[in-house]
Formats: C-alpha cells, structure tokens, sequence
C-alpha cells in the first residue's frame, strides 16, 4: 500500500485537510497557496501534544511543501525497544507546524494543542522511496528528541487505517524506558519553554552535518547605493550558552575587527571606530580588489595566527613592526554587494554567498568557518585550545549596526578592555611603566577598576612609557571617588601618575571584585582600535547549560499505590518534572512529610526533623530557631525535592511562615473538608461562600485543590501578626459561616459533628500547623495532587482529587497562564478584616 499525497493522486495537495475542517471557526491555519518551509535548505519536524477525546502525540516531517502526519497514542520513546503505534493521516500544510491552541468543541479534532517538539529532520536515503516502501529511516534535530529513527507499516491494503510502527533506532542516543522517559521528563510546549537543541544540550559526539546545502536565499535584498559609512553589529556577552533558537557558531578571534569597503574597486579597511587603516595594511587591501567585487561591505577581524591559534600579542608586534606578512584577514559577513544591501538578508544566506566569493581567495584572505558541534563541546574545546571563547549568532539574523542579542560572544576567559587612567614607574624609576591604573565607564561616568602589573616584557614597558608620559594630568580623572586603602597599600605615597584617559588596554583577569575592580590581572596589549568613551564593565566567563539532575532511584518497581499501580519511579519522576513549579510552595519553609517506604497501602509517617535516615540536600536549620525542638527541615532545592522523593517521601506539608521570620505567617489557609453524605455541589457552593464573605472583609483569596476530599481557600499575609492573632482571626471566621449558614458549614471538628456539612479547619493556622502544599501528590488511593486552580475552575472541578500523579503534569503542560501569578505579590494586612469580625 504505497502512500501519496492525500491517498489520492487526483485529489489536489491537502484536499483530505481541507474538507475536515471549517476555518472560520477552527483556529487551525488554512494552507496558503505556496507553502513555505520553516527553514529553507533543511525540512522541519514538529511534534504537536494533542488532548482531544484522548491524549496522543501528532508526529509531522515536512516533504514535498507538506507535514506527512501520524497520530502517536503513546509518543516517541527513546528506548529501542518501545515499538509506538503511528496511524498514518493526512497530510498537514507547513504553516501548521507552529500552530497551538484550542481546537473548538464538536469540530474535528477538538482539543487543546501544544508544540511538544521541533527542530529539523534528515532522510536516510530517499525519503519519498522510503514512503513508497513503507520504511522510512531519519536523523532527528530537535529540543527533546535526537538521533536516528525509523518508520515501518505494519498495515497490509484494504485495512481500515494506514498503520505504522516509530521506534529509535540504536545509536548513541538510544536509552532504556526504565532510565529516562522523555514524555514524562519534558512535557511541556518548546514554544512556552524554549530549551534549545538537545544535541547542545547534552552532545553525544559531534553533531551530523547538515546533508542539504541550501541554496543562496536573497529575496530580501534591496536595490540601493552603496552606502558612504557603516557601522558595524556587535556581540553581547552572554551569560551563558543559548538553549533555545538555531546559531550559527565560530571560533571568538583574538584580534582587531576590520571592515573592508569597496567602492568601484577600490579598497578602504576600517576599524569598529571608523578609521582608516587601508595604509596599514597596504598588502590586505590588494587581496580584497582581487575578489570578484564592483561595490561591497565586508565584516571581519584581523589576527595572527600563533601555533594555529589567534594571538593578539603577536598581531601588536605584526602592526608595530616588519611581519605584517603574518596578518590573517578573517571574513564572517557581508552585508552589500555589486548594487544590493543584503542587511536584511538571513545570515545563513549572507555567510553562504561570502564563502562562495573567497573560494579563490588570497592567501591572507580567509572564510571564518562556523562548526556544526553542539555549542557546549565546542566551548569546552575552545577553552581547552587557550581560545578566548566564541561567537554565537543567529541563523536568520538580519545585519543590525550597533549591539544586538542575536550576536552573542561566549568567553571562556575573564578578558575586557578597561581605559588606561594612570600609570607607576617600574622599581620607582622612570622609563618604565610598572603597573597601570584602570577604569571603566557606568553612565557615562568614570569610575575606578583597580590596576595591572603584568603581562609586558620591557620593551613594551618602555613603550607604554613613551605613550603615556605626554597625557600626564594634575588629578585622577575617575568621576566615581577612587577606593584606594586595599589596593594601593603597596605602593609609595604619591607614585601615581594620573594621564587623560585616552588610551584602552586589553587586560585578561582572575575575576571582578564585589566592589567592582579586576583581580589578578595580566596585560594583553592595547586596542588603539578602540575608543575609550565606549569602554563599560561586561559580565564574568560564559557557562555551559546546567545538566538536568540525574535521578538515581532505588527499588524503581516497588508499586507506591497499589490502586493505579504507580511506582516509585512514577512519583519521583512526577517530583521532578513538578520542581520549578512546587520549590516555590516550599522554600524556606519549615515542612513535615509523609512518607511511605512500603507504599500508601502499608503504614505511613510523618517527618518533621532530621532524624537517622539521611537526606542529601535538605536544609537542617539551627535549634535556636525554635527553642526546645528538634532542627526543622526545610526543601530549597531540587536536589533536596528528589532526594527526598527517593526517600519515599509521598506528601509535602509546610508551614504558613518561612524561617526567616518563623513567628509571623504570611499566610491563612481554610481547609473545606466535606462530611459524610455531603455532595461535591455542596464543596463548590462552600468554597464560593468563603471567597464572598473574605471578599467583604477586602481580603483576596486563591483556590486549589487538597488532593482528596476538599479545596484549600488561601489567603496571602504581610508577615505582620503572630500565630495567635492569626489563629484567632480564622477561628472568628469560620464560627461566624457556621452561625450565619449552620446547614452548611461545621466549625467543630469531629465526624459526628460534619455530617452533612463542610468542615472548615482553621486549626491549620496555629504555630508549627502543617497544609499539604500545592502540587504536592496525597498518599491516598489514587494518589491526587494538591492543584492551583483560577475560581472561574472551580464549577469545571469534579473533585478534590481531579489531577492525580499520573495526570497533573500532563494537564499543566497545556495551561498557558498560571492562576496563582499574583499570588506572591498579594501581601495583604489582617487589621481591617479583624475589626469587621469584632
């Protein structure tokens, strides 16, 4: 049964598409009458989460104009082993890789949509003959999933539905389903959770080239003049490494940058600052007029390469004396050419038309080749080799003067220009310089970045002496008071010597001080290329992407709920995929859990100190905090979350205070417990009667659920008022709802006193009382969890206990706003609810 377009090869391209659906209701993208693809040159992948009547996973590889589509029930598995059904449906346009949303009710496919996954995909072999024959093998590049994989039907003609099987073939990237299931560990959209490239990630050996080489894209080039000046785009440092978005990634060159402008053939090189160099290098700018250029602006640096490595002292002595033979002009942009501005042009297609025109180029002309390696083994490669770092830069980045975000420079090295500001004589004699006094600029003002000592031999010492000696001034020119006492204690009263700041040195450092100066500095060399007004304090080293926390659980298989059959390894992986959004619920809070260490079926404990059984990570806080007991436990990390989660821990409850100020609560929580025969109607009704009245005594409130029976009704505090007047309060509370509405609501504890009513526990509010916290899973059959809900929710619910372990983080990857956002800025005062109350 060979596969064609829409199964049928009269029909016209996505006809099966078009007739399924109704666009002036669905929010689903109509195919536009020239699809194009996502990233010409390389065919995209989505993988879109699809909750419609049941959760499955729509797999989609662009061909042909089209997304060939299957409906996966279960997803993609990493584990070789995992054979996942696919049913093959109809082809989708490629406009629809990027679609989410909400599909409407009683209309195909109705349903909430995310995009799981995304990236680009390569054949193996041809991919329309493999579609013919019913296997088709791939190379995934994507956020989540990575390496080869393979398609095969498994259904024979005549049947009902055009069956195939996805598996992962086994390579480097193949990993059991017991170690790491990835629809569990990354549920959420790419697009909401961006986390870049896996391959980058977590590189398994280098990243496959791309096998396509597209073809020069210039549609958005503009017909104009050669413009007179340009500025050139500069790199931000970045923090870290990107994780999200496609970069094109090069070496960082240790070097001066240099523009090439070539108007009717001839040649002017300019430095980032705007001067004119082509003097200087009379020998580049003959190999620039060689190349098959009428008009142009090129982008580049130059440097001298030392034992195959960039080095900026060396191109200093190349500059200053006889071996400018030695300089190698490094191209990596072109930004117009022969009567086009190709600014707005995508990167990828400048760099791509640059490397065709310096084929034949001069021996001191080169291409600066970028590298298809996951970021992260390059950067560790590039520190290795003594390589300052590299250059990061987006793939479809138009050319934009001035600094931008989508050019990111990644140091491996703590290295900056700082503005030279004064100078000491070497041994206290003149002649030589001993050390140079350093600052930089914050606001526009001058401010003190200490000083350095080494890094010349004598001859530049004497060098810097004969330069700076004619920019002597009375006084420091720092506008920001200098903070001498740490760091001129070595030196003799009076022996610095104040110059005009005028000159800029590079200057390679151990590290900044908290008050802002260079600690053990080593002198790399001047950049007269540089004006010193621009010279500001950048950032510290780029570091790679923190790994994901590599969970080791013991007795994986033990089943935790004997009811569901959830084992240990679904709840600590449920933990971990849960952290960033319940550490928030849980630091810094003095916690009791409940553990279960022979499942939620066998008896259980609670924890609420540090007892034999050690806990990796979990915070024990000093006696003193709360004399006369044992040290409270607090979780503040993920580390501590799963470390207690392997421990058996099932439930976490915390305290309505943090540790930081133990005796004022920043919260009151008011727990709905239904008694026997109270129907969930009543629980809804009871809640929305807590908001009202709360509402009167302008107090705002937010709802979740308990995870069993009840919801929690929480309201935010100003950590003003102790326990008692916060205790007192919602004791006055509760009795007035149960005096003013005694049918429905309880303030009495005790089973006998609930029937038929709403308990409200206010007792949780007293000092060293504990509530399961939110997202926190219950250890009851079913294993519910504690989920924050909006109060437009709460007539939607259908119990405390709607989203369990198996489910609730299944069902937060398809929410798009969280409904406690303000919850943490909602600090509200007792005072005024309290005299209400009186």
């Amino acid at each position: 049964m060979a596969p064609t377009r829409d199964r049928d090869p009269q029909s016209p391209p996505l006809s099966r598409y078009r007739k399924k659906r109704d666009f002036g209701v669905t929010p689903e993208p109509a195919p536009l009458a020239a699809s194009q693809s996502v990233e010409p040159g390389h065919p995209a992948f989505v993988v879109q989460k699809h909750w419609a009547s049941r959760l499955h996973y729509d797999f989609r590889l662009e061909l042909d104009g089209v997304l060939l589509s299957w409906a996966v029930p279960k997803g993609p598995c990493y584990d070789p082993k995992e054979k996942r059904m696919a049913i093959h449906v109809e082809d989708h346009p490629v406009e629809y890789s990027s679609f989410e949303g909400t599909i409407p009710p009683r209309h195909y496919g109705a349903g909430d949509v995310i995009v799981w996954d995304r990236g680009t995909w390569e054949p193996v072999g041809d991919a329309r003959e493999g579609m013919a024959a019913g296997k088709l093998v791939f190379r995934l590049h994507g956020e989540k999933l990575a390496g080869l994989w393979e398609l095969v039907r498994i259904s024979k003609p005549g049947d009902k539905q055009d069956q195939w099987m996805l598996f992962k073939k086994r390579d480097a990237w193949a990993q059991p389903l017991a170690q790491y299931d990835v629809i569990k560990a990354l549920p959420d959209s790419v697009t909401v959770k961006p986390l870049g490239l896996v391959e980058e990630r977590e590189p398994r050996g280098a990243r496959p080239a791309r096998s396509a080489t597209p073809q020069v894209d210039l549609g958005a080039a503009v017909t104009a003049p050669l413009p007179a000046k340009l500025e050139p785009q500069l790199a931000t440092l970045a923090a870290s490494l990107p994780t999200s978005g496609d970069w094109i990634t090069e070496a960082k060159l240790d070097g001066y940058r240099m523009l090439s402008r070539v108007a009717k053939g001839q040649v002017r090189l300019i430095t980032r600052g705007g001067q004119d160099w082509t003097a200087k290098f009379p020998e580049l700018a003959t190999e620039v007029r060689a190349l098959a250029l009428d008009n142009a602006w090129l982008d580049g640096e130059i440097t001298v390469l030392k034992n195959g490595i960039p080095s900026f002292a060396a191109l200093q002595d190349a500059i200053d004396g006889a071996a400018r033979q030695d300089i190698v002009y490094f191209l990596f942009d072109l930004m117009y050419f022969n009567g086009k501005d190709l600014r707005k042009v995508p990167l990828w297609a400048r760099r791509a038309l640059l490397a065709q025109l310096l084929e034949n180029a001069g021996e001191h002309i080169r291409f600066s080749q970028d590298f298809e390696a996951p970021a992260t083994q390059l950067f560790e490669a590039a520190s290795g080799l003594g390589l300052e770092g590299l250059m990061l830069k987006r793939r479809d980045a138009t050319y934009e003067s001035g600094r931008t975000q989508t050019w990111l420079k990644a140091k491996s090295r703590l290295r900056q220009e700082l503005v030279i500001c004064g100078f000491t004589a070497r041994g206290g004699k003149d002649g030589e310089i001993g050390s140079l006094l350093l600052g930089y600029y914050v606001d526009g003002k001058l401010r003190d970045a200490g000083s350095v000592g080494t890094g010349w031999d004598a001859r530049t010492a004497r060098d810097l002496w004969t330069r700076l000696t004619p920019l002597e001034a009375d006084a420091a020119p720092f506008d920001v008071d200098v903070a001498r006492p740490r760091r001129w204690s070595r030196r003799s009263a009076g022996s610095e010597r104040w110059v005009r700041p005028e000159l800029v040195a590079e200057v390679e450092f151990a590290d900044w001080t908290a008050d802002g100066v260079v600690r053990h500095a080593s002198f790399r060399g001047l950049r007269i290329d540089k004006p010193p007004g621009g010279v500001i304090r950048e950032g510290g080293k780029t570091q790679p992407p923190d790994p994901q926390p590599k969970l080791k659980i013991t007795h994986p298989e033990r089943v935790v709920d004997p009811s569901t059959g959830i084992t240990k390894a679904d709840l600590v992986r449920y933990y971990a995929s849960i952290a960033e959004r319940i550490l928030p619920h849980l630091k810094a809070r003095p916690l009791a859990m409940v553990r279960a260490p022979d499942g939620i079926a066998e008896p259980l404990f609670f924890q609420k100190h540090a007892e034999r059984t050690a806990m990796p990570g979990l915070t024990a806080h000093d006696r003193a905090l709360w004399p006369k007991h044992p040290p409270l436990l607090t979780v503040d990390t993920v580390e501590a979350l799963l470390s207690a989660a392997q421990m058996n821990v099932v439930e976490f409850h915390t305290w309505n205070s943090t540790v930081r100020r133990l005796d004022k609560p920043d919260r009151v929580i008011f727990d709905l417990d239904p008694g026997e025969g109270v129907k969930w109607g009543r629980v809804q009704e009871a809640a929305l009667l807590v908001q009202a009245l709360l509402s009167e005594l302008g107090l705002q409130a937010w709802l979740k659920t308990s995870g069993g029976k009840g919801l929690h009704v929480v309201v935010p505090l100003a950590p003003r008022l102790g326990y008692e007047a916060v205790k007192a309060f919602s004791q006055a509370f509760v009795r007035h709802l149960a005096k003013t509405i005694p049918e429905r609501f309880s303030a009495t504890a005790g089973a006998s006193n609930r029937i038929g009513k709403v308990y409200v526990d206010y007792l949780r509010n007293g000092m060293g009382q504990t509530t399961a916290a939110a997202f926190s899973a219950r250890a009851r059959a079913g294993m519910g969890v504690s989920m924050p809900v909006s109060w437009e929710q709460l007539n939607d619910l259908k119990s405390g206990a709607q989203w369990t372990a198996q489910t609730a983080r299944e069902y937060l990857s398809f929410q798009q706003r969280d409904p406690w956002a303000d919850y943490w800025a909602a600090a509200q005062s007792l005072a005024s609810a309290i005299k209400r109350l009186e």
